[in-house]
């Protein structure tokens, strides 16, 4: 199955969760936000802008309905929620801006780091759950998960192993597409399931090929942890920004 047949919604915004997308606690988070964020780029037929989702609970593998409310449509920009239910049960809210470009001075800079660029060859990756067979997954910064290592630093190369262009929907994967920044700060798994993620888009859509992704932490606390990501194109253009609240469970 494509990325596109795993995220298709009929008109009336029945579609189903693919297997193949699984993580230790159900579908990848960043495969369910997109989804939903399908549905909603589909009602404001506009590009993504900003696209916050919470997640109220695991999907299982099966149908799922979509829906899209167009709250307000101005000239510039609409502002859409969505919801993605299964079983009659909301698993996930979305709210977002789809907007064009606007035309504005541009200021400052985020550059992308200097890393060895992406292999043809990508490596095995031991023990990963079975999403990641779905993307080119290559990392450059950051200690193994569970090292103890004293960063919470992660990210590397990434996008379709098919090479699909990555459009709005398919960036919600590639925002949250590699393993918890925490983790290589522990010493044993804690599954860190996702409650919101935001994703801020900050380039034209679609891109095609990989993408340079840095994901980062600074504190868990309560059970909860924060990441903030930055994902780059292959000429240095940040095309995304991301932040998410998880939970960081026991072991």
């Amino acid at each position: 199955m494509s990325f596109d047949e795993d995220i298709a919604l009929d008109a009336d915004g029945n579609g189903v969760i693919a297997a193949g997308w699984e993580t230790a606690r159900g579908p990848h988070g960043g495969y369910v936000m997109a989804l939903l964020a399908h549905a909603m780029e589909r009602a404001a037929g506009r590009q993504p802008r900003s696209l916050t989702v919470h997640f109220l609970r695991p999907p299982a593998v099966g149908p799922v309905h979509a829906s899209a409310t167009v709250e307000r449509a101005g000239r510039g920009m609409s502002t859409v929620t969505g919801r993605l239910e299964q079983d009659g049960k909301p698993v996930a809210l979305g709210l977002g801006a789809f907007a064009d470009a606007y035309g504005g001075p541009e200021v400052g800079e985020v550059p992308m780091p200097d890393v060895p660029p992406p292999s043809p060859d990508q490596p095995p990756l031991p023990g990963a759950p079975p999403f990641t067979d779905q993307l080119i997954f290559q990392p450059r910064f950051g200690a193994a998960p569970f090292s103890g290592a004293d960063t919470s630093v992660v990210g590397g190369w990434i996008g379709f192993t098919g090479g699909r262009p990555l459009d709005g929907p398919a960036m919600c994967v590639m925002a949250d597409g590699f393993y918890p920044a925490i983790w290589p700060r522990l010493t044993e798994l804690h599954p860190a399931p996702t409650i919101d993620l935001t994703v801020h888009f900050r380039a034209p859509l679609p891109y095609t090929g990989p993408l340079l992704a840095r994901f980062s932490s600074k504190l868990a606390r309560d059970g909860y942890f924060e990441e903030d990501g930055e994902l780059w194109t292959a000429d240095g253009t940040l095309v995304a920004q991301s932040r998410q609240l998880a939970l960081l469970l026991a072991a």
